[in-house]
């Protein structure tokens, strides 16, 4: 049942919805990911990485609140509980312990990439359905490119 009404017609509701809702998930757990490997980084490079994993975290939770009030706006009940987004994310999991700094970085640089990769299939699924969150997904991908180029140029 949706107590929101939008234009879209059922089919597009249907592919804007999985795309809004995979990225929902995704950047919720890059937010979780981001977080967990800042409290644990360690080595010389301590300082710079974790401020930069406090930067991706705030970008990812920026963008799931946007994706997610898009999805509501649409009548699409957005789903960011544990569960699904442990179930349903890109990323792979982060270790238990400390996290050298190189490590780190080759996390977050992981972890973009997936979550790109996703995000740029998302675009293409909604150029025609929604241009409106087609537009919204290129803008969370083109931040989560800069995060990706700035934790890619730490292990250059």
């Amino acid at each position: 049942m949706s107590v929101v009404k939008n234009a879209l017609p059922e089919a597009d509701l249907k592919v804007v919805g999985e795309a809004l809702q995979g990225a929902l998930v995704d950047l919720v757990d890059l937010g979780l990911v981001a977080k967990q490997v800042h409290w644990n980084v360690v080595g010389p490079r301590f300082r710079s990485v974790h401020l930069q994993l406090d930067e991706v975290v705030t970008s990812a939770r920026t963008h799931s609140d946007v994706v997610a009030e898009r999805a509501s706006a649409l009548g699409i009940t957005p789903d960011g509980r544990a569960a699904t987004v442990a179930s349903a994310s890109a990323i792979s999991g982060v270790p238990e312990g400390w996290v050298k700094d190189a490590d780190a970085v080759r996390i977050l640089v992981d972890g973009l990439s997936a979550v790109i990769t996703r995000m740029r299939e998302r675009i293409q699924a909604t150029a025609d359905p929604d241009p409106v969150t087609q537009d919204i997904l290129i803008a969370v991908t083109g931040d989560l490119e800069k995060h990706h180029w700035m934790f890619a140029a730490e292990s250059a």
